[in-house]
């Protein structure tokens, strides 16, 4: 099946202007002798790693943790990373070896909307939009901890500062928090000596007071910081067709997400594998049908599995459909031309396939 490429159709297809989604509209007319050039697609796919970071610290505090409150602290600093969340964004590049030229006669005024790579979209149907949805991860970065906050300063007294020796400011440090904790009380009970005026002014104050007791018991237990790098890695489907498991990445404990040479950190793979193939359509015989002339290519793609996976774990997967693994067809552009009754045409932009045929009611 040779494609039907006329080189000074290039130039003479009208650009008759971009839709909100970055969409042409392609007329076929007398000026470009009612042909129409579009090229198919081929399938890739981006790969979106989310990985956190937490960094805990100690607190000034941490040696009278279990005297003062009971509790146990963060000893030592350290960082540390993990896969939180991942997904996989269906992607489409020029396949240059596809590039069709569609003849529309009969002076019909037929149309194919093409994407900004020259994808077709639609034919005869300009309100037609494609416009795949999928949720990515978000960078975050780290929010300040409680004893980065103005509070901090807040919650500690003068005998603290003035104070040379660590226990004692321990001692003034749990002091005070138990302080706060009884204020608390006496201001909910109503017992309170100063009560505020009213429930604004008491939300205030319970507010400040706990704000207070948390940045004093920081001090003890240590601050725990969270922050969410994000990155994403173009994945290109084997020319062989063979499935293939690479590595796409790694993850340091250290830092982070990592390139796929460094051995710092552990793999996380990409594997893409063939599941069915497209094929060309039969007739009533069995034999495959003739690719018709000056004909509406599209593709009739196969499927493949692309998964990510880390630690022994799938982290998202699915079946999509593959350009790659299918083949390339066309319908009679007849069917787009008539008067009374032309069809419209949508397609998968991602695949070239055709997403649904129907009859304009005029």
């Amino acid at each position: 099946m040779k494609k039907q490429i006329i080189a000074f159709a290039l130039g003479a297809l009208t650009l008759l202007g971009a839709s909100a989604q970055n969409t042409s509209k392609l007329t076929a007319t007398k000026a470009n002798e009612y042909g129409l050039i579009y090229t198919l697609p081929l399938t890739a796919f981006n790969v979106t790693i989310a990985a956190e970071k937490t960094v805990k610290t100690p607190g000034e505090f941490y040696q009278y943790a279990k005297k003062y409150l009971n509790a146990d602290p963060i000893l030592a600093p350290s960082v540390s990373w993990r896969i939180i969340e991942a997904a996989i964004e269906q992607t489409a590049f020029p396949d240059e070896q596809e590039r069709y030229l569609v003849t529309l006669k009969n002076g019909s005024g037929a149309f194919v909307t093409v994407s900004d790579d020259n994808f077709p979209i639609s034919l005869n149907d300009e309100a037609y939009r494609w416009s795949p949805v999928v949720n990515l991860p978000e960078a975050k970065k780290a929010r300040p901890t409680i004893l980065q906050l103005p509070i901090a300063r807040q919650a500690v007294t003068p005998e603290m500062i003035q104070s040379k020796s660590s226990a004692k400011r321990a001692e003034l440090a749990a002091a005070k928090i138990y302080e706060l904790r009884n204020m608390r009380s006496e201001i909910i009970s109503g017992q309170a000596d100063a009560m505020p005026s009213d429930g604004a002014a008491m939300k205030l104050a319970l507010d400040q007071i706990a704000s207070q007791e948390e940045a004093l018991t920081a001090m003890f237990l240590g601050t725990v910081q969270t922050s969410t790098e994000v990155r994403t890695y173009n994945v290109d489907i084997p020319a062989e067709g063979a499935p293939e498991r690479r590595v796409l990445a790694r993850l340091s404990m250290v830092d982070g997400l990592v390139a796929p040479d460094d051995l710092s950190g552990s793999p996380i793979y990409v594997t893409v594998s063939p599941q069915t193939r497209g094929a060309l359509p039969v007739n009533d015989k069995g034999m495959t049908k003739s690719f018709p002339k000056g004909g509406v290519a599209y593709r009739i793609p196969g499927t493949g599995l692309v998964s990510v996976s880390f630690d022994g774990k799938t982290l998202v997967g699915g079946t999509y459909d593959v350009a790659q693994y299918g083949v390339v067809f066309g319908l009679d552009p007849s069917l787009f031309t008539s008067r009374k009754s032309p069809s419209y045409l949508h397609f998968n932009p991602l695949t070239g396939a055709i997403r649904e045929l129907g009859t304009i009611n005029k």
